[in-house]
This record gives C-alpha cells, sequence and structure tokens, in this order.
C-alpha cells in the first residue's frame, strides 16, 4: 500500500483556507467591475440589504446591495429592469458561491427608465394620488407665492417678471437645486418647509406653491419622477402648481401636482389674477348693477301708477259719507234745539202748579231721562262715529268736533234752565228767612184779606211747620222797649 504523504510534495488546503484564497484572487482581479443585464429574484431583507440576481440570455450572477448603499442607488432595484452596475466580485465561501457587491446602479437606458416610471405612475394611480376629486382649486386672489426653483437662470426672472405685471404680491423663492441626484431631496425638503410655516408667523404662509424648472432631456428631468417627491407633493396641505419642462415635457410631479402648467411663465399667470381685469369687470358690474337698479325702479314705478289708476280717488270714497254726515248734522242740531224748547215750555209750565216734591220728582224723572237720551244719544253717535271713523278718519274727526260742540251748547243752556228753575222754586225763599202761609186745604195764603178770623194755618219754615190761628185785627206793631242801662237811675 503506498503512503499518501508521500504520493506528492503539493501542500494540501484546508478548506477554508483554499476558500478565501479564491475570495482574494477574485477581489484582486476584479476589484472594480462595470455589469450590465437584468434584474431578478430581487429580496429586501429585514435588515435593510438587497439580494438580487443579474442575468443575461446566457447568464447569471448573484449580486447583494449593503444597508449603507441601498440609499445612494439611482434607481430602486425591481424584477426584469435592465440596469448598469458598478461594484467587486467576491465569493461566499460558505456555499462555494461568488457575488458582485453592488456600490451603484443606474438604468441602463432610455426605454428602461421609462418602463420604471410607466410601473411607478402605475403603483401611484392604483393608489389614487392622480384622482381629480383629491385635487385642490388654486386661490383666487393670493396674497403670498412660494416658487421653488433654481435662484439662477431665465425661470425666476420670467415668473417674477409675470407675478409683477398681473398681480403685484409677496413672492418667496425657495432655492433649490432642479438637476442631479440632489435635487428630489431639496426639492421635497422645500416643499415640507412651504407647508410647515405657520399663518402670521415672522415668514407669512404661501397661499400656493410653484415648483419650476426649464426644459431638458430625460434624464435632466429625472429627478421630478422620484417617488417620494410625487408623495410629498400629493400630500401638500398647500395648493400645488407643477412647471417643470415644456410643454411636451410630463413628469410624475404633474400627475400628483393640483395643476399642471406647461411653462413657468403660465404657471405664474394660473397662480394670479390680471388686477386691470379684475379693475375693469368690478366697474363693468358696478354699471349693470346701475342699470339693472335704474330698471326695476322704473318698472316698479310704472306698475305703481298702473295699479294707482284702477284705485278710487280718497275724495270720492269719502264724498258718499262726507255728505251724510252734514245731512245728519244739520238735522241734529235743529232737532235738539225744537226738543230743548219743547221741554223748556212743558217745565215753565209745570212749575207753577207742582209743588216741591212733584216737581222734584220730576225733576229728577226728567234729568233721568236727559241722561238717558243723551247717554244713549252720545253712545249712538260713538258707535257711528266709530263705525265710519275705520274708514275715514277724518270725517270722525269732524263729527266728534260737532257732536262735542252741541253737547257743550246743550249743557250750557240747561244749566241756565236749572238755574231758572231755582229761581222760581217756592223753597228758595225760606232759606233766606221767609216764610210760607198755607191754609187748612194746602192751598198756598197769597193775602191777608183771603183769611177769616179764628181759621187754622199752618206757616212753613225752612226747617219745619207751625201751626197758627188768624186772630181778627191784625195787631198793630209795638216797639219793644229797650232795657234800662244799668248804670242809668230811675226817674221815680
Amino acid at each position: 500500500m503506498t503512503d499518501v504523504s508521500t504520493a506528492s510534495n503539493a501542500t494540501a488546503y484546508s478548506v477554508s483556507e483554499l476558500a478565501f484564497a479564491l475570495k482574494r484572487t477574485l477581489e484582486d482581479a476584479y476589484g472594480f467591475v462595470r455589469l450590465r443585464g437584468e434584474l431578478s429574484k430581487v429580496t429586501f431583507h429585514s435588515n435593510g440589504h438587497v439580494y438580487l440576481s443579474i442575468k443575461d440570455d446566457k447568464a447569471c450572477i448573484d449580486g447583494v446591495v449593503w444597508k449603507g448603499s441601498v440609499r445612494g442607488l439611482g434607481v430602486r432595484p425591481e424584477q426584469g429592469l435592465e440596469v448598469i452596475v458598478t461594484g467587486k466580485v467576491t465569493t461566499y465561501p460558505m456555499g462555494s458561491r461568488y457575488q458582485i457587491v453592488i456600490e451603484t446602479m443606474e438604468a441602463a437606458g432610455l426605454g428602461a427608465l421609462l418602463a420604471q416610471l410607466e410601473r411607478l405612475k402605475a403603483k401611484l394611480q392604483g393608489e389614487g394620488l392622480f384622482e381629480a376629486a383629491r385635487k385642490r382649486p388654486l386661490p383666487s386672489m393670493p396674497q403670498v407665492v412660494g416658487v421653488i426653483t433654481s435662484p439662477t437662470g431665465a425661470v425666476i426672472r420670467d415668473i417674477l417678471h409675470r407675478i409683477r405685471d398681473r398681480w403685484p404680491c409677496h413672492v418667496i423663492v425657495w432655492p433649490v437645486v432642479v438637476q442631479g441626484d440632489a435635487a428630489a431631496g431639496q426639492v421635497c425638503a422645500a416643499i415640507k418647509g412651504f407647508n410647515a410655516m405657520k399663518a402670521g408667523g415672522a415668514i407669512p404662509r404661501s397661499d400656493v406653491i410653484i415648483v419650476a424648472r426649464g426644459g431638458g432631456s430625460v434624464e435632466d428631468l429625472w429627478p421630478f419622477n422620484d417617488e417620494t417627491l410625487a408623495r410629498t407633493a400629493a400630500d401638500s396641505a398647500i395648493p400645488l402648481i407643477s412647471a417643470v419642462g415644456h410643454e411636451t415635457d410630463t413628469t410624475l410631479i404633474d400627475f400628483v401636482s393640483d395643476r399642471r402648467a406647461p411653462t413657468p411663465t403660465a404657471a405664474a399667470e394660473m397662480a394670479t389674477p390680471v388686477l386691470s381685469e379684475l379693475k375693469a369687470t368690478v366697474a363693468d358690474y358696478e354699471r349693470r348693477l346701475a342699470r339693472s337698479g335704474g330698471r326695476v325702479l322704473e318698472e316698479r314705478r310704472a306698475r305703481l301708477v298702473s295699479a294707482a289708476r284702477a284705485l278710487p280717488r280718497p275724495a270720492d270714497l269719502l264724498a258718499l259719507a262726507s255728505q251724510r254726515f252734514d245731512l245728519a248734522s244739520g238735522r241734529l242740531g235743529a232737532a235738539l234745539h225744537r226738543n230743548t224748547a219743547v221741554h223748556e215750555r212743558q217745565l215753565v209750565a209745570a212749575t207753577s202748579k207742582l209743588s216741591r216734591a212733584i216737581l222734584e220728582r220730576r225733576m229728577e224723572v226728567g234729568a233721568d231721562r236727559v241722561k238717558s237720551a243723551g247717554s244713549r244719544l252720545g253712545a249712538a253717535f260713538a258707535r257711528k262715529a266709530a263705525d265710519e271713523g275705520r274708514h275715514f278718519s277724518q270725517v270722525n274727526l269732524r263729527f266728534n268736533r260737532t257732536v262735542g260742540f252741541t253737547f257743550d251748547r246743550e249743557k250750557r243752556h240747561l244749566e241756565s234752565l236749572g238755574k231758572l228753575l231755582g229761581s222760581v222754586n217756592p223753597d228758595a225763599p225760606l232759606d233766606r228767612g221767609f216764610a210760607r202761609v198755607h191754609r187748612a186745604d194746602g192751598s198756598l195764603a197769597r193775602s191777608a184779606a183771603a183769611l177769616a178770623a179764628g181759621e187754622g194755618v199752618t206757616i212753613k219754615f225752612r226747617d219745619g211747620d207751625r201751626g197758627a190761628v188768624v186772630d181778627g185785627t191784625p195787631a198793630a206793631r209795638i216797639s219793644k222797649p229797650k232795657p234800662p242801662r244799668p248804670d242809668q237811675g230811675s226817674l221815680f
């Protein structure tokens, strides 16, 4: 049996030694390679690393992107994307596999970029970020306009010049780079910065934001197709106008913005109204309002005149009632005079033959009748005046004056009759100290000759009656001697 140790003088490597030797050899020989191919089996691990495969029609190589390099990739790794990567080739000793550690990644051409853009566009559209219902209306008269663009170049000058000519307002410019790897991040930060401003702060909050950039190639405008930038623009609480490139250029931010402008100058026109046009519109509205108001007044005036023709005149409405009132008031005065004269004659006739008690009763009855008649007459005229007064206030006023005057006149006349009645009252002299002599049959003794000697009479005083007997001869008036003075002496 042959000894293995003496069969050859070659050094025996351990498995680990050989694996790591191969690893060093590959890394030294292929420390920097540029590789083109199609991505497949893309896996995003929970620890942040990305594992994938790069293949063509004849071969396939595994690849890995460490966590620290993922953010620096030019494109997001996706299944089927054709890319160009740079890195170093190394081995995985535990599995006897070789792989490429990717440091940079970019799309392999325009077709790949557009394909990636279409996939991203379909994804965002599926999430509803392109829906017209979520787009906010632009303010009609903004006070502050925020502009996100490069501080140098013709774009910012065109926007400022256009805003100054149309609608002079406060413009806040947030300078960013609009091309290269840093463009998308700076534009995102600018949109978030405008939204973070508080109303009434040291820097006024913008009413509308314009993201603007001049024209360029697809590669130049590619930062505005960034997914993070698209989501930031969609989440903006301030209305956003996208003005990236020329009219034929289309980027992802155009679909998520609230309004797309074909050029930066058009964006300035969308964001601001024309002050002169607003003034002309207001003036035109004022003229139209004045004309409309004049037409309305003329129409109302014509309708009022037409309605007035159909209405009767107040004089015609009052004529009949006024005539009736004049006739009634004329008859009333004459009737009251006649009634008063009749009652006056009856009263004079009755006073000569009525005793005081009868006269008083008659006076009370007459006063009650006069009062009742006056009350009924006053109530009747009041009702009549109220009925007529509801429709003809002027007639009622004349009626009240006439009736008041008549009642005052008749009242004065009645008071004079009362005074006359008092003057012919037979008991009135008794209050002044006189007495009245009545015969036995109650008749009044009007002369001394009418009384016989020894005839009984009744003498009526103010406070009562006394009986007396008439003597034969009237007694001579005897003067009563004056009583002597206490200090006068006697003659006898």
